[in-house]
């Protein structure tokens, strides 16, 4: 056992970031609460991506098996011309990367799985607990819920989210940036057997997002367009498909297809955070830190958000257990992991002006993926080998 037997620490939010740290932190010997402000551990439904260094972190934590049996692999990634419905590259993940896995999940599937394993390792959830106030000003972390109670943990870790409250105590809070991008994200039926294999249509101004989930029974949908009115950040805004229709309208049949069955739509506005100045603080008597969207925010142009939670959950957990609560564990965690999730979050911001090439632009772009696609196959997906081939277990 390293410095965490029987150590007491408390994670707000039980998201994937929250529950991959609590059963990390759990199966090196600490005693973890996970305080969640719903009322029930569950997810709007929505796909998501999880890419090799992911799928890394959940073998490690011994969950490979658990993650395949609920999430089918991918075989290909293709970038498809929006208006004609033509593939201007397919990256064939299987043949070129062999020894890697994609995996296409429902988010309320890994979920549900982090949970299991969590309450497993003796991790005690603690639902309708929403954080008011955190207060980093004295010897150790203060929290207020909305009810009025105080808590006082020694050892404090924010996976509480966008709207992180440890975040603001430990930077402020800082205005984010409106991307005039928008985003809605739904899931339908799937009424044709189908590949898994994950599909970004172009156009102008706009790409969708599709790939088949839970064996092909469901379709995830996740759309985006320019626009300049401002829109809400949050998950929680609802829209009418027709809107959502009529931004698409141009696009070929398949995807005016998936779009014609679509039902129950959410809408956001996406925003550009700045990753973290200060991931953490020690205290004369405790310690607090964050991770996940709390410390570095990303838009959804990589499919990087759960996978870099993932990643430092494991990173945190180690280092804390090696070196305990204190200054050496929180400048290695951050040194390890604020350089890297910047980068990541560049990559993300700068693929969706790459999705949304207009007019001669686009034209030369696109023939340019085309042919590269044909002499060198494996390019498109080298590109990114640093996000996808990063082991945070090694």
């Amino acid at each position: 056992m390293g410095r965490l037997n029987g150590t007491e620490i408390t994670v707000l939010g039980a998201g994937v970031a929250g529950l991959a740290l609590a059963v990390a932190l759990a199966r090196r010997g600490a005693s973890v609460t996970v305080l969640e402000q719903a009322e029930a551990i569950r997810e709007v439904g929505a796909g998501l991506q999880i890419t090799p260094n992911g799928v890394a972190v959940l073998r490690a934590l011994g969950l490979g098996e658990a993650l395949a049996a609920v999430a089918p692999q991918a075989q290909a990634v293709e970038l498809r011309d929006g208006y004609g419905g033509g593939t201007v590259l397919r990256m064939d993940l299987a043949r070129l990367r062999p020894g890697l896995s994609w995996h296409l999940t429902h988010r309320a599937d890994l979920i549900e799985l982090l949970a299991a394993a969590a309450r497993a390792a003796g991790v005690q959830i603690r639902l309708l607990q929403k954080i008011e106030k955190v207060d980093l000003s004295g010897d150790q972390p203060s929290l207020m819920t909305a009810q009025g109670v105080e808590l006082r943990p020694a050892l404090l870790i924010g996976a509480d989210g966008l709207h992180s409250r440890l975040r603001a105590a430990l930077t402020g809070v800082v205005a984010p940036f409106f991307t005039r991008q928008v985003a809605w994200r739904a899931v339908i039926p799937e009424t044709t057997d189908t590949a898994p294999v994950a599909e970004v249509h172009m156009g102008a101004g706009r790409h969708l997002v599709s790939y088949p989930l839970r064996g092909g029974r469901l379709r995830n949908i996740v759309a985006v367009e320019e626009r300049n009115r401002w829109v809400d950040e949050g998950w929680n805004l609802r829209d009418d498909p027709l809107a959502l229709r009529l931004a698409f309208e141009e696009f070929g049949p398949r995807v005016r297809g998936w779009l014609d069955r679509v039902e129950d739509l959410w809408l956001w506005g996406l925003f550009r955070h700045p990753v973290a100045e200060s991931w953490g603080r020690v205290l004369p008597a405790g310690f607090a830190a964050i991770l996940g969207d709390a410390a570095h925010p990303t838009l959804p142009f990589l499919a990087q958000g759960a996978n870099m939670a993932l990643e430092d959950a494991w990173v945190l957990a180690d280092l804390l257990d090696r070196h305990g609560p204190g200054e050496t564990a929180l400048a290695a965690y951050t040194a390890a992991r604020a350089p890297r999730c910047a980068k990541i979050v560049a990559a993300a911001n700068s693929n969706a002006r790459a999705y949304h090439l207009r007019g001669v632009v686009r034209e030369v772009a696109h023939l340019g993926l085309r042919i590269g696609g044909r002499v060198a196959p494996g390019a498109g997906l080298a590109r990114y080998d640093w996000v996808h081939g990063f082991d945070a277990t090694a």
